[in-house]
């Protein structure tokens, strides 16, 4: 369970930035960065049986039948990857305490943080692809959190609109062929997937599969056609910038053709597809990052030409190439995110990232200078640190590598790659830090404090450990990462010599030569550039999607203009074309059940059903009129179901019937008799004609189903046979509901009394003063009142009334496991006894009465059926299962006690409470309305009584 709990803790820890925002910024900042600290450390604790060799997994079954299992495994790589995730994550949640302003909600941007950490960990953990797909996308959503944090800023909420869409776009191709992978092998999980590369790559299906899942990954990780979202991006805040941009989001891709590489890399079609697009992505990407200005938009450029080396690398499909793709992955994520928090500090100092108003800063930034120049030398592959020596290894892949027939072309331009790698990072170093000190700087620079500049210090540090001792510091984890990827054992000997007749030395000392005299005329190829027409691919992007954004605004205002009934009419209609172009082509043969006898008072019953909804639709505009009506068919209903021998039902159809007559005729007190006439005669007309389709397709239906025998047997039968052995209850409709579906009770009563609160939400917004609080002051019925307020009758019935219903209810309940009942038909009876006795004695009176607050009664009713479910956790068992054993205390009779008990009081207190509630909101909408209220229970005269502004607060609470 390690695993799993490794993924969840940035989730559940996501919930607490809010919370402890309100302690401080560093008790916020604490409590995220112990999240992450505490997942680490249990990553860890995973790493030394991962450095054996051994595959550490957790499987838990979720829904198997379907594929979709939780299941988790840590090898190599995913230890490398969730390694760099938690490590880095942790420095920039330092980093980020004091890099965000005090206008910057931290919480906020914590929560979010975790979330989309918790979502690169859940990839790089999952074991099943299904899971994995679901991790994916959770990375575009909470990405696009993170990248338009700034909501004020315009930039950074296009960025975040084109980052989501060019990458979920990338992820729904990506979906399709994860599926078509999971379908060649017949499992969706990946360590079953990785042992069948024969399998997948003989499969006619092997290159669609392909290219899908190649576009989740070069969407997700910026290789060209779609590299412009990462720049763009880069309106986010620098933590953002720095750990999503070079540690994880964009990462991403690479981890997925890395975990894939055993069962897709070694074909023509992988190598021509993933190399080529890699090694365009790093020239193109490098050649563009020499001539921005702003630092961020720099750093972006060169993230997305070395996300194309990495690319290039994977793509040609040796096991040593890849072994030099997982060694860059580690140093370009520790160069790459100090060079993110450097350029975070620049601005944060001198509040600029334009390079035309920097320089100068070695004197006035030294530290910052430092550790940026280290990191800075180490993107240029500068000896002896560790960008070299992965730079190094690349030129030797490359030079080893023939692409269409032709021995230099990937040598060539790689090269050309490296030397456009070494003239932007010099350049990042002579145009921020070298030269004059200027006197026009926006803010005075000067080096932070400690908490800023500590994290990518450290970074630093690592860049230049990993540099001079790279076979101790990260040979045992390029190995063992290695090994994952490539699915066989890897030993990679990283040094720094390779003598005078390696070609990469002679490749390196050209990129790097030609790299410094590209800087020197920068001048020069700056004006060419600017002067050069050259295709920009935001305006593409953005012309692509505005078409289909006008196109999509027009079929909105055309199909959404709000007319519910117009989508009802096209939903029917659409249903019943589809239902009879199936009938009318299918085979159709007549049912073999007989029909049964037809019986004068069923008859009767059913003329009655039929002549009452009729009525409706005919006299629908009278309320109450409709609403008697409406009170007939429910109660022909419930005999239908005792004629069905159905009593449970029956008895829960009758109950519900009196309560929401009663509420609904409350409500109706505040409407006028007549609903407007707002349909013409053709509208009508057209209702109609699409309400008979409807009702002849549905009687249709029924008629084929019931005159013939089920292709499959009824699952009525296992709950015959199941309801006594395995929920100890003999009212199958009551353990059904308790323990069969209890999970689907169990969302009922959570909608029943989520009703309930909008209900008294919607009355409390009444209330206030407004408009709609003066309209009703000002109301007054259509009819006359009878001056008989409270009929004597009536309260002393009630009253007589309620301890006997009480009574009932409490047996109702009981009984109800074994015999018709039940907490949700006690839960009704209890409440129809209550409002007997408001509708006798009044609201107030019988409010004041109350000790239990409805809305305590609700949570608690919840509350109750939840631990009910959480208890069978501890036994072992789903969740929601009952227990039940059978008990004898003389001088009693053996009797049986059941878990599923406990459960039912939930529901028949969430029943109880939601009722209530809406009879007291109701009620209190009548006192604002001007209803007097009765000092003594048998006050007849309504000028004896008191407003709602005479009573005190508890009264009319």
């Amino acid at each position: 369970m390690s695993l799993a709990l490794i993924a969840a803790l940035p989730f559940i820890g996501a919930l607490l930035p809010g919370l402890m925002i309100r302690a401080g910024k560093n008790a916020c900042a604490f409590v995220t960065g112990s999240v992450t600290a505490l997942a680490l450390l249990l990553l860890g604790l995973n790493a030394p049986a991962v450095l054996r060799g051994e595959v550490v997994q957790t499987r838990i079954d979720w829904l198997p039948s379907l594929g979709l299992n939780a299941n988790f495994f840590l090898d190599g790589l995913g230890l490398l990857f969730a390694g760099l995730i938690l490590g880095i994550g942790l420095l920039i949640i330092i980093y980020a305490r004091f890099y965000l302003s005090k206008s910057d909600p931290m919480g906020q941007f914590y929560s979010y943080l975790l979330l989309f950490q918790g979502a690169m960990v859940g990839i790089v953990l999952s074991d099943n692809i299904l899971l994995l797909l679901v991790f994916w996308e959770l990375t575009s959503l909470s990405s696009f959190l993170l990248i338009g944090y700034w909501k004020h800023n315009p930039e950074g909420r296009q960025g975040a609109r084109m980052a989501l869409t060019v990458t979920g776009g990338g992820g729904l191709a990506m979906i399709a062929g994860m599926l078509i992978l999971g379908n060649i092998v017949g499992s969706y999980d990946l360590t079953v997937i990785l042992q069948n590369k024969e399998l997948i790559q003989a499969s006619d299906w092997y290159l669609p599969a392909l290219i899908l899942i190649l576009l989740g990954a070069f969407t997700k990780s910026a290789q060209f056609p779609f590299h412009f979202w990462l720049p763009h991006a880069m309106a986010a805040p620098t933590p953002v910038s720095a750990y999503l941009h070079s540690a994880t989001m964009v990462k991403a891709g690479l981890f997925l053709m890395a975990r894939l590489w055993p069962v897709l890399a070694g074909t023509p079609e992988w190598f021509y597809i993933v190399a080529t697009t890699g090694l365009i992505t790093m020239v193109m990407a490098a050649k563009i990052a020499l001539f921005k200005d702003d630092l961020k938009a720099l750093l972006a450029f060169s993230t997305v030409s070395h996300l194309g080396l990495i690319t290039m690398l994977l793509g040609f499909g040796t096991a040593e190439a890849a072994t030099v793709a997982i060694f860059h992955i580690i140093n370009h994520a520790t160069f790459k995110a100090a060079l993110f928090m450097s350029v975070g500090i620049i601005d944060h100092e001198t509040h600029t990232r334009d390079l035309k108003r920097l320089g100068g800063l070695r004197t006035l930034m030294p530290i910052t200078f430092a550790f940026a120049t280290v990191a800075a030398l180490s993107m240029a592959g500068i000896p002896p640190l560790n960008g070299f020596l992965s730079k190094e290894l690349m030129l030797e892949e490359a030079y080893h590598t023939t692409w269409a027939g032709s021995a230099w072309l990937m040598p060539v331009l790689a090269t050309i790659g490296a030397m456009f790698s070494v003239a932007y990072s010099f350049r990042f170093i002579a145009h921020a830090f070298l030269g004059p000190v200027r006197d026009d700087y926006p803010s005075k620079p000067h080096d932070p404090g400690f908490g800023l500049w500590a994290a990518p210090a450290f970074l630093a540090l690592l860049v230049v450990i990993i540099g001079f001792m790279p076979m101790t510091s990260a040979a045992w984890l390029v190995n063992t990462a290695a090994s994952a990827t490539t699915g066989e054992p890897v030993q990679a000997y990283i040094k720094h010599w390779h003598g005078l007749g390696s070609p990469a030395l002679w490749m390196s000392v050209a990129a790097v030569a030609a790299g410094l005299i590209l800087l020197g005329a920068h001048k020069r190829l700056m004006a060419l550039w600017n002067a050069t027409p050259r295709p920009e691919a935001k305006a593409m992007f953005d012309g692509l999607i505005e078409p289909f954004a006008h196109l999509s605004r027009r079929l909105t205002d055309r199909l959404h203009d709000g007319a519910l009934t117009r989508y009802i009419a096209i939903g029917i209609l659409t249903i019943a074309a589809t239902a009879y172009y199936g009938f009318s082509t299918g085979t159709h043969t007549p049912g073999t059940r007989a029909l049964l006898d037809v019986h004068p008072v069923p008859a009767l019953g059913w003329f009655a059903l039929a002549l009452a909804t009729i009525a409706i639709v005919i006299f629908h505009r009278n309320r109450l009129l409709t609403l008697v009506l409406v009170g007939i068919i429910g109660l022909m209903i419930s005999v239908g179901f005792a004629y069905f021998s159905a009593p449970d039902l029956a008895l829960t159809q009758i109950s519900v019937e009196v309560v929401t007559v009663i509420l609904m005729l409350l409500a109706l007190n505040f409407l006028p008799k007549q609903t407007p006439a707002e349909s013409t005669d053709s509208r009508r007309a057209l209702d109609m004609g699409v309400a008979g389709i409807a009702g002849l397709a549905i009687a249709g239906l029924s008629y084929a189903l019931m005159t013939r025998d089920p292709a499959f047997a009824p699952i009525a039968d296992y709950h015959i046979a199941n309801s006594k052995p395995g929920g100890g209850g003999t009212n199958i409709v009551n353990v059904i509901l308790v323990d069969f579906r209890g999970y689907d009770t169990f969302g009922e009563i959570i909608v029943l009394g989520i009703a309930a609160m909008v209900i008294y939400a919607l009355t409390e917004a009444l209330l206030r003063s407004g408009p709609a609080n003066d309209r009703l002051v000002a109301w007054t019925p259509d009819l006359k009142r009878a001056g008989d307020r409270h009929p004597m009758m009536l309260v002393v019935a009630t009253r007589l009334i309620l301890p006997i219903a009480l009574m009932v209810g409490v047996f109702i309940f009981l009984r109800g496991h074994n015999l018709p009942g039940g907490g949700f038909i006690a839960g009704l009876v209890v409440s129809i006894a209550l409002v007997m006795q408001y509708m006798a004695s009044g609201f107030a009176w019988a409010q004041i009465r109350q000790k239990v607050d409805y809305h305590a009664l609700i949570a608690c009713g919840v509350l109750i059926a939840a631990a009910t479910g959480i208890g069978s956790w501890f036994g072992g068992l789903p969740f929601m299962t009952t227990g039940f054993d059978y008990f004898h205390i003389p001088p009693l009779e053996e009797f049986e006690l059941a878990t599923a008990a406990i459960f039912d009081l939930g529901v028949f207190l969430t029943v109880l409470g939601a009722v209530m509630l809406s009879l007291a909101s109701l009620s209190r909408i009548a006192l604002r309305a001007g209803e007097t209220i009765n000092v003594e229970p048998f006050d007849i005269d309504p000028s004896e009584g008191r407003s709602l502004d005479d009573l005190d607060p508890q009264e009319a609470r």
